[in-house]
């Protein structure tokens, strides 16, 4: 093993030893009960937070409480209950389509394919991720920005690096049967720790590796 080779292996443990002592049973925190209530609030969470879409969802899935009543739902009082997380006409929409589509086309269910998914409004790679990994438990690493932030300030990838690239990168760097964990410890400590504004960086074990030296100040 070459020098360099020998200090990013040591990097990434340190990096996974942090993320494990922060958060060893990492949890998504949308609040769902079925498969297509995963997918809505995903859908939803787009420039949004999860704490926002939790008190939305919970309006619409109480109100709607099964897919064929949400797909006869009216667009009008979809975006009445949405509306606080922003960009509520786009995303009725969506949720409307969707539902539809599940109903129609799978009978009633979310499919485990990634090509299916992503052919659903408002269904990107990174849901299509989310999805796999939360419900059908497989193997996958979704690059949100908390993610993608992260990523590029541990010096995982690079700042010009696309979401994808950024997704390859972190494969190459983890061991697939911890994709998913380390998808949501990275979201975690992106959300509540290496924030995009005020991160926490006084008491991080690992700003001596992060390339950006941020002030919590």
């Amino acid at each position: 093993m070459t020098g360099l080779k020998m200090e990013k292996t040591k990097k990434i443990q340190l990096i996974e030893n942090y993320l494990d002592s922060l958060y060893p049973n990492p949890k998504c925190e949308l609040n769902y009960e079925k498969d297509y209530e995963l997918l809505i609030a995903v859908v939803l969470s787009a420039q949004a937070t999860d704490k926002s879409v939790n008190l939305v969802t919970k309006v619409l899935f109480h109100r709607y409480q099964t897919l064929e009543e949400l797909k006869n739902a009216k667009m009008e009082d979809i975006i009445d209950i949405i509306r606080p997380i922003g960009t509520y006409h786009r995303k009725a929409t969506y949720v409307l389509e969707i539902a539809n589509i599940l109903w129609n086309q799978y009978d009633g269910k979310v499919p485990k394919d990634r090509q299916a998914l992503e052919s659903m409004p408002g269904v990107g790679r990174k849901v299509a991720n989310v999805i796999l990994s939360e419900w059908f438990h497989e193997d996958n690493i979704a690059v949100d920005t908390h993610v993608d932030r992260v990523s590029k300030r541990l010096g995982l990838a690079k700042e010009k690096d696309s979401v994808l690239e950024v997704e390859k990168k972190l494969q190459k760097l983890y061991q697939k049967n911890n994709w998913s964990k380390r998808h949501l410890q990275m979201v975690l400590f992106g959300r509540y720790q290496c924030k995009s504004q005020k991160p926490l960086c006084e008491n991080c074990l690992l700003k001596d590796i992060c390339k950006k030296k941020i002030s919590s100040n």
